[in-house]
């Protein structure tokens, strides 16, 4: 059994356009397989919900960097311990309540006198305008639980900023346009227990994930195989020390690629 996990903007999402269109082939080849594929992604649930219809993904799906795993209630066939029941999902949370992550960020920018803005300065109107969303989108993309992207104005006090926030016992990583930061989670976390809920149920997995920025790479440690998805932002050092695979394309188009060469691969027989 194939279990892929991947991100989303800047893999199976076009970093400008937002489209999975190009991906069409891969996606359909996954579900004529029965191959799960579990989105994992800095995204919001309303965000993931919205493209989970738009795609018709059925699978489990992890939100705002690992903060929580939402998993459709009875997709595995026993009883998952330790989940919170909301709206059809069972819901494994991991991550630190919002407003405590925003009160601690605002406290580390103050003392280390580093000004961030946040998603929780911004109107509507702003996170659409830096992120290139639709106004309903960008609504949605403000719909936060457990994760804060933030721009930091004075690159020069970006690092004393970032080591003050690990002081405060706060994480922080990048994605492709903002810094995010978080409680005790990042996206190996909800990874690492999916991957144990699929061995229980289907035993030895081959597990792939997908992605092309820094915070991607906790899920890319966690499993057999990871590909790294072309990018402009790429930090390709990180990705070589773990052996990632390189796409020659960008986003979905790459990803496309990645997911039709490896199910291509796993259907070949084995040579002696």
């Amino acid at each position: 059994m194939t279990i892929v996990f991947t991100d989303l903007d800047g893999s199976l999402l076009d970093a400008d356009t937002y489209s999975w269109e190009p991906a069409r082939p891969a996606l359909d080849l996954l579900a004529r397989q029965g191959v799960p594929w579990v989105m994992v992604s800095s995204k919001t649930r309303s965000e993931i919900e919205e493209l989970r219809e738009d795609i018709g993904h059925p699978h489990p799906f992890v939100v705002e960097n690992g903060g929580a795993a939402y998993i459709p209630q009875g997709y595995f066939g026993f009883p998952v311990d330790n989940v919170v029941m909301r709206d059809g999902y069972e819901v494994l949370e991991w991550g630190t309540p919002y407003a405590q992550l925003v009160a601690g960020l605002r406290e580390v920018s103050n003392e280390e006198c580093c000004p961030v803005t946040g998603f929780h300065d911004m109107t509507i109107e702003e996170v659409a305008g830096i992120t290139g969303l639709s106004h309903d989108a960008a609504a949605k993309a403000k719909q936060r639980e457990y994760d804060e992207p933030f721009v930091i104005a004075n690159q020069r006090r970006a690092g004393d900023l970032l080591n003050a926030l690990l002081r405060a016992g706060l994480r922080w990583t990048h994605g492709g346009r903002f810094h995010h930061v978080c409680g005790n989670n990042d996206k190996s976390t909800a990874v690492r227990a999916l991957l144990d809920l699929f061995r229980r149920q289907h035993g030895p997995v081959r597990s792939i994930a997908l992605g092309d920025s820094l915070n991607d790479l906790p899920m890319m440690q966690a499993v057999d195989l990871p590909v790294l998805v072309k990018s402009r932002r790429r930090p390709s050092i990180h990705f070589r020390s773990i052996g990632a695979r390189y796409t020659r394309s960008s986003g979905a188009k790459g990803w496309n690629e990645a997911i039709l060469d490896l199910l291509s691969e796993s259907a070949q027989p084995a040579h002696r």
